[in-house]
């Protein structure tokens, strides 16, 4: 099967019930199939075919569900871009990926058209104003038709594309197959035992591997139905939560502990709430029983990797909760400890942890040295540090290379070493991540001025903006006279 399938399947399955909510607005999945449908024919009209890459740089809007299955249907791969990309960011995207058509909001296209006439391969642009206003992307899925042919796929054939920065400061496309990700599209059913009758919150960006299947593709599997949220606040997730029942929550720590410190968390019912997924960062453990307690719902807790598309170990509602555990690893992957030559490791001994298993990616696009690193005889290895106890839980303790995570996104913090490089004024920079109780990280820069140059926080700050995603940015400078080793 394939991802373009399964939606099929769906469609055939549910069809009247409901599976998107934005806003006021109701797709039902017979609705969602016929659009997906009418945007795979376009882009076989413009000569788009089997594995050709198109990106989507979209909020967690219906359109970014439409294409991406409209991508799956004709057969091609979803390159699916941070909404925060700027055009220096862009440039390597959208040409290393080797992109043919962009899909976007018409107010984040300007960026892309700053570098188009660098990108000759990426000749087609689709914008999109949501869905009360004119756009092509509107007339194209009311055009039809509404039916497609899926083309032959196999099982190890791409199906997306999700950039994950490198140790040298320049990303690299994690390319996960339908396999890969149709494993991980059943994890809603088989380990948190929900139904069709479920409604979940999209408040992860679906072009972040953990939000495009926790809120994505697992609720699309099993036929329930999904809440999507562009922008949000605290008041915001529990009026959401309160009309229309949501019943399941897969986030990052950051916004779990929001809602526990929200004053005004009382006014709101939250009954219907029976399970929150935290995952891309670690909850603090000692919130988990205090949070259980105020909201009377069930924490899981799982850890995962673009490259593992991503989820790989969960905790079990019917098993132990143990804190600080990221749970056992999921159906279908193996984990072990290794020390630096990959051997295993006994039980309790802290070392590399490394994962085997259908959720594997495929490897690093157009990179097959960056992939040999990471992949060895078939065990990728996560660069995480953890030990493994006597009931296989995993516990993690640190990490090999040098990341940062902040509120669920990885900074490797070469990238923003190499823009703050580019500023004249500086002569070495260093990036370090902070402690933060919400974010659980924050990125930090340690800067050597060159002698005699005069520059402030505020124009450094804005010099990274202009090259760099929001997240990557240092929230804090600290300028010294040497940075030492």
């Amino acid at each position: 099967m394939s991802l373009g399938k399964m939606l099929a399947e769906s469609a055939g399955t549910y069809a009247e019930r409901v599976a998107v909510i934005h806003g006021d607005r109701r797709i039902t999945y017979r609705e969602l199939e016929q659009a997906a449908c009418a945007l795979a024919n376009h882009l076989r009209s413009l000569g788009l075919d089997k594995g050709d890459k198109v990106a989507l740089m979209l909020p967690n809007c219906p359109e970014f569900i439409i294409a991406y299955f409209g991508i799956q249907k004709m057969g091609g791969v979803a390159v699916t871009l941070n909404v925060q990309s700027t055009s220096y960011e862009l440039r390597h995207l959208l040409g290393n990926s080797d992109t043919r058509c962009l899909i976007t909001q018409g107010m984040l296209a300007r960026r892309f058209e700053e570098i188009r006439e660098e990108l000759p391969l990426c000749r087609h642009l689709i914008t999109t104003n949501g869905p009360e206003e004119d756009s092509p992307f509107r007339e194209i899925v009311a055009k039809g038709p509404f039916t497609t042919e899926i083309p032959g796929l196999e099982d190890n054939d791409p199906a997306v594309m999700i950039y994950t920065a490198g140790l040298t400061g320049k990303p690299l496309g994690a390319v996960l197959t339908h396999r890969n990700l149709l494993t991980q599209s059943l994890l809603l059913r088989t380990i948190a035992h929900r139904t069709e009758e479920d409604i979940g919150l999209a408040v992860i960006p679906f072009f972040h591997s953990f939000g495009a299947v926790a809120n994505m593709l697992t609720p699309l599997r099993i036929g329930a139905g999904v809440v999507l949220m562009e922008r949000f606040t605290l008041d915001g997730i529990f009026g959401a939560i309160e009309k229309e029942g949501v019943t399941y929550i897969a986030a990052v720590p950051r916004l779990f502990l929001g809602m526990f410190f929200h004053e005004g968390a009382d006014k709101y019912r939250v009954d219907s709430l029976k399970l929150c997924v935290t995952g891309g960062a670690a909850m603090p453990a000692e919130f988990i029983p205090v949070f259980e307690q105020k909201f009377n719902v069930k924490i899981m807790e799982g850890y995962g990797l673009t490259e593992a598309s991503p989820v790989s170990s969960f905790s079990r509602l019917d098993m132990p909760q143990k804190p600080g555990s990221i749970g056992i690893p999921i159906p279908g992957v193996a984990a072990k400890v290794v020390d630096e030559e990959g051997r295993e490791l006994p039980r309790g001994t802290i070392g590399e942890i490394i994962l085997r298993g259908e959720n594997i990616m495929k490897g690093y696009y157009n990179d097959e040295e960056e992939t040999a690193q990471v992949i060895k005889e078939g065990w990728l290895y996560t660069s995480d540090l953890g030990r493994m106890d006597g009931d296989g839980y995993i516990f993690l303790t640190g990490r090999k290379k040098r990341m940062i995570i902040t509120s669920g996104f990885n900074v490797y913090p070469r990238e923003t070493e190499i823009v703050l490089g580019l500023h004249p004024a500086v002569q070495a920079a260093r990036i370090v991540g902070k402690e933060d109780l919400l974010r659980g990280e924050i990125v930090k820069a340690v800067v050597v001025k060159k002698p005699g140059a005069e520059i402030e926080e505020r124009e450094l700050l804005k010099h990274c903006r202009t090259y760099l995603s929001s997240y990557k940015v240092p929230r804090e400078i600290e300028f010294v006279t040497e940075i030492g080793e």
